[in-house]
């Protein structure tokens, strides 16, 4: 009688990546990559932890050409827009723009506000985002949000620009 070669070798479980506790409930270690959750996940940290580089403006003048530029050597996947009196009117999302401009749909030549996504004035409250701002107040508003602008408390000025990533990156530095 042959034996199949299932009964000589037992199945293939994948190896665990969790400690267990004495009382046999798995324990996450580092290898898991579990994220940390609750007060612990970061540790009582604020935007300014984040360390982002400063923020970027255009305004809302600037030409459609010099944003691509001037995106391309920043990384930056959006940009804020600045209105005549240099206040936040809007954004243009970097990646948007830079596939209209190679399909030929944008013109480098004209002015950015004309692709500018504009902020509502009135039908959503505009929620500040300061330095100070704890980390999980950031990561709830980017639960809704594609990025947040981080600006000084009465608004004058855009410091930084944060997103989910920012916040992944954060963790990961943390040795989570």
């Amino acid at each position: 009688m042959v034996a199949s070669s299932s009964s000589l070798n037992p199945p293939h479980t994948a190896p665990s990546h969790h400690a267990h506790s004495l009382s046999g409930t798995p324990t996450p270690t580092i290898h898991s990559r579990q994220l940390p959750t609750g007060p612990e996940k970061y540790r009582g940290a604020v935007v300014e932890d984040l360390q982002l580089p400063p923020a970027f403006c255009l305004p809302a003048t600037a030409l459609v050409s010099r944003a691509i530029n001037e995106a391309y050597e920043r990384d930056f996947s959006q940009i804020p827009i600045l209105s005549e009196e240099r206040r936040v009117m809007g954004y243009v999302s970097v990646g948007s723009l830079k596939d209209g401009w190679e399909k030929g749909e944008i013109n480098p030549d004209v002015k950015i506000s004309n692709y500018t996504t504009r902020f509502p004035t009135t039908s959503k409250p505009y929620r500040v985002i300061t330095p100070d701002t704890p980390l999980e107040e950031l990561e709830e508003f980017l639960k809704t949000e594609e990025f947040a602008l981080i600006t000084d408390s009465e608004r004058k000025f855009v410091l930084g620009v944060a997103t989910k990533a920012d916040l992944e990156n954060f963790i990961s530095r943390r040795g989570f």
